[in-house]
């Protein structure tokens, strides 16, 4: 089945920043929510942004004014924007896809990028 990937993590100074992009190996149909999810050691995964198909976003609350999702509908790509790195930051970041087909819901998960950040 079709699965997203994502590219653009690495390792980064605290402030710095890092750029996110996540798309799907293959064709998805119907996607419309979009977002990023990010797990830390010993934590349990958590929302970090998520942006529609029509272009509104919602963020933690943690992340609000450093990071910024956007995406391109017509490569059915999602991207993060991190500033500002802090080293609670630190995370397995995952992309995910909603899609409707056919009158059912799927989801699409990417198997994560790795970002550190160093002081």
């Amino acid at each position: 089945q079709v699965q997203l990937v994502e590219s653009g993590g690495g390792l980064v100074q605290a402030g710095g920043s890092l750029r996110l992009s996540c798309a799907p190996s293959g064709t998805i149909f119907g996607i419309n929510a979009m977002g990023w999810y990010r797990q830390a050691p010993g934590k349990q995964r958590e929302l970090v942004a998520t942006i529609t198909s029509g272009g509104s976003t919602n963020y933690a609350d943690s992340v609000k004014g450093r990071f910024t999702i956007s995406r391109d509908n017509a490569k059915n790509t999602v991207y993060l924007q991190m500033n500002s790195l802090k080293p609670e930051d630190p995370a397995v970041y995952y992309c995910k896809a909603q899609a409707r087909y056919i009158s059912a819901q799927f989801e699409y998960w990417g198997r994560g990028t790795q970002v550190t950040v160093s002081s």
